[in-house]
């Protein structure tokens, strides 16, 4: 042997370990919300910018100024891009049931987990607006002792909202006997 090749097994290359915001992929199986909540959030959004436009479009016809109609195009930009992230955005949302807690995670720019124990849940909310109900949809909202750690899980089919209020009541009233 001449030196130069290896003198034994090559060192296994590393493994990639999971970011901090998906710490149990292969533990954890996620939930995804119903694509119909995108509908819900163009609808939204259209109507926003109906009102928007509506408002730059009479004040430009009435003025003739240039700044005005600038807005509507810098108001049709944010409309298409608000849009995509929608759409990107629903997509990001799912959620997981585990023995001890729930996790919740969303966000595109900022992605944020959130884990709320069931021991910790003080009340279990599921609501629905007229949009949302339009679709067929629902959102559960967990209410714990610390505002800051609520979480809601948007655009499930409304027997799924109820299904996941009730096994999360039972598990907090299970869990909260034990403390």
């Amino acid at each position: 042997m001449n030196g130069d090749g290896p003198a034994g097994p090559q060192p296994a290359p590393p493994v990639a370990q999971p970011g901090p915001l998906e710490p149990w992929p292969d533990t954890v199986r996620w939930q995804s919300i119903s694509t119909d909540l995108i509908w819900v959030e163009l609808l939204r959004l259209a109507a926003l910018v109906a009102v928007v436009s509506a408002v730059l479009g009479v004040s430009w016809a009435v003025t003739g100024s240039w700044p005005f109609g600038l807005g509507l195009g810098v108001l049709v930009l944010f409309a298409v891009w608000r849009a995509v992230t929608i759409v990107r955005a629903v997509h990001a949302w799912g959620y997981a049931e585990r023995e001890n807690d729930l996790l919740v995670r969303h966000g595109l720019l900022v992605r944020r987990l959130s884990i709320v124990p069931y021991s910790r849940m003080q009340f279990v909310d599921v609501s629905a607006g007229p949009l949302e109900r339009a679709f067929d949809l629902a959102t559960v909202q967990l209410h714990t002792a610390a505002a800051a750690s609520d979480a809601r899980v948007p655009g499930l089919r409304p027997a799924e909202a109820s299904r996941l209020r009730d096994r999360l009541t039972a598990l907090g009233e299970d869990r909260a006997e034990g403390l």
